[in-house]
């Protein structure tokens, strides 16, 4: 791992754990915001929750606590309403990041992470929550930069590895993460700051600790990250490629070279495949994600201890698939191949997701297995698709080259600039992530959970075909490109 990239791995780490600390604790403030403002009708957060509890209705009326569904929903509303302003910022991230710099355009958006993270802090109402929401989303552009800045650093027969360090923090992240924030949750602020009569969050210390985390994280950024967009990215991919031809003792002319389209409009018409891939697997995935725990409480009536544990148990076997499969067997595979496993891995584990309500009844222990079964197969999702389509994205992006006379970057061509291509790529899949748990809930109320998965299973064999498809195109291609 080279310095550069050593510091976007640690970058990511401190921002996703940052990222991660708040996720459980939605339903917990939704719910002491409710306490807070019930005597208000014509309140912002009372408004809110009866269109929710009226959509709800429409599809779905819970036989006890109806009250508890339209939280989570409203949490899940929560999450859908920050990718979809991730939808709509990350192409805008990207294209100034081309224009003004990689290092410029991340510190900038850690500031309003910074000042999201304060007003959460600060917010003892549920529109000033849902402000500091708003700015995160139009703020967090750590990960699409991330892979912008190692896509600058790193040759084409070493990228796909090197992005798989995106995912190994996501896994590291969203297990720790979670946990340490419920933690903290638990813990009141010193009495020397309640003393003084300011009123805060009722989360105060996670609240505080992401604003430790995500300013550690700038000044790193600002003493150890070097500007990467532009010249300083060519020598470093020369000097990587020929070493690496001299270790092997041959020329990198074959699998390197099979994921990059021979030209520029058929890795312009690649880049939006594979955009559309993106979106539809994340909506049918994030979908799945999200309704996981309505299944188990449904059906097994777990607690979220045990839901915690499932959903930690994901992203520990996807880790571990990362750090000892994927990074390694990559290169081999094949960017398109690799997303291919993963999203028939998806298909197999909604199969058996569609089986557990019929077996529950007569088979409670088999349907538990169905139920670990299919985590394994999301597990492995998880570790293979999203960053296998981002590398397969980033070898259709033109790289920067260098005028040897004038010693001024070379024109890109404005629809492969690396920011705002992959900044288009990370915003499909982000609207279908606002887009698909919203469906996920209507459909899994309104016909079931059996048929819900059903019509799942068969879209990701639908992908993974499609996928096929795009695998075989590329590999002619690269038998041309040699």
């Amino acid at each position: 791992m080279g310095k550069v990239e050593r510091v976007v791995f640690l970058s990511l780490v401190l921002d996703l754990f940052a990222f991660t600390i708040p996720l459980p604790l939605f339903p917990r403030i939704i719910e002491w915001y409710t306490k807070r403002e019930s005597s208000d009708p014509s309140g912002f957060l009372s408004r809110t929750l009866s269109l929710v509890s009226a959509t709800r209705a429409l599809v779905y009326t819970p036989t006890s606590n109806p009250q508890r569904w339209d939280v989570v929903l409203l949490g899940g509303l929560m999450g859908s309403v920050f990718s979809a302003l991730q939808w709509f910022i990350s192409p805008r991230i990207g294209a100034l990041s081309d224009k003004y710099g990689r290092k410029r355009i991340l510190l900038f958006t850690m500031i309003g992470n910074i000042l999201s993270a304060l007003v959460w802090l600060k917010s003892t109402r549920f529109a000033t929550y849902m402000l500091s929401r708003v700015i995160g989303g139009l703020s967090e552009g750590n990960v699409q930069l991330a892979i912008a800045i190692l896509s600058d650093v790193t040759t084409p027969e070493n990228r796909a590895k090197a992005l798989a360090h995106v995912g190994i923090a996501f896994a590291i992240c969203f297990i720790i993460g979670p946990p340490i924030g419920a933690y903290f949750a638990s813990q009141p602020l010193p009495a020397s700051i309640t003393a003084s009569g300011i009123e805060f969050n009722v989360y105060a210390v996670p609240a505080a600790l992401t604003v430790v985390l995500l300013t550690l994280e700038t000044l790193f950024l600002v003493v150890a990250l070097p500007e990467t967009r532009g010249r300083h990215a060519q020598p470093i991919k020369e000097k990587k490629a020929a070493t690496n031809g001299a270790a092997n003792g041959k020329t990198n002319d074959s699998t390197h070279q099979t994921s990059r389209q021979a030209t520029v409009p058929e890795r312009i018409q690649m880049l939006k495949t594979l955009q559309q891939l993106h979106f539809l697997f994340l909506g049918i995935f994030s979908g799945v994600e999200f309704t996981l725990t309505f299944l188990t409480f449904d059906l097994f009536d777990w607690n979220n201890k045990q839901n915690g544990a499932l959903i930690g148990s994901i992203g520990i076997i996807s880790a571990l698939l990362q750090g000892g499969y994927v990074r390694r067997a990559l290169a081999k595979v094949g960017e398109g191949n690799m997303a291919r496993r993963g999203i028939s891995s998806c298909a197999a584990g909604l199969v058996l997701l569609t089986i557990v309500p019929y077996a529950v009844s007569n088979y409670p222990t088999v349907a538990v297995r169905l139920v670990q079964a299919a985590a394994a197969c999301m597990a492995m999702t998880s570790a293979t698709v999203v960053n296998s389509l981002t590398a397969y994205a980033s070898l259709q992006c033109d790289d920067i080259s260098v005028d040897p006379d004038t010693g001024k970057t070379v024109e890109e061509h404005p629809e492969l600039a690396k920011g705002k291509a992959l900044g288009k790529f990370r915003s499909s899949g982000q609207l279908g992530r606002a887009i698909g748990p919203l469906l996920a809930c209507a459909s899994y109320w309104t016909f079931g959970p059996s048929l819900t998965y059903a019509v799942g299973a068969v879209a990701m064999f639908a992908l993974s075909t499609r996928m096929k498809s795009v695998t075989k195109r590329r590999t002619v291609t690269a038998t041309k490109a040699q």
